[in-house]
């Protein structure tokens, strides 16, 4: 993981890198599509569960992406938030 952080110049080595780990977890659509709609009350079983894995595998990614950053940048991010 050390020798694919972001360093400031090598945004697309680190960009491609980054959507490999998470297309390999099965979690790298949370980087091209847009969180669901809120569910409205009576959906379905599929509509939540759905709903559910995106929220997770948007949480796991976004670690992902922290893990990957250098402490410089780490810094600039206090108060982020990973969640929608």
């Amino acid at each position: 993981m050390d020798t694919n952080k972001f360093k400031g110049t090598n945004y697309n080595d680190w960009l491609r890198n980054l959507r490999i780990v998470l297309d390999f977890e099965n979690q790298g659509y949370v980087l091209d599509k847009p969180l669901p709609t809120v569910l409205p009350e009576g959906s379905s079983l599929e509509e939540r569960l759905t709903f559910d894995k995106w929220l997770e595998d948007n949480r796991k990614s976004a670690v992902s992406y922290w893990l990957r950053r250098p402490t410089r940048f780490k810094s600039n991010m206090i108060g982020w938030t990973m969640f929608p």
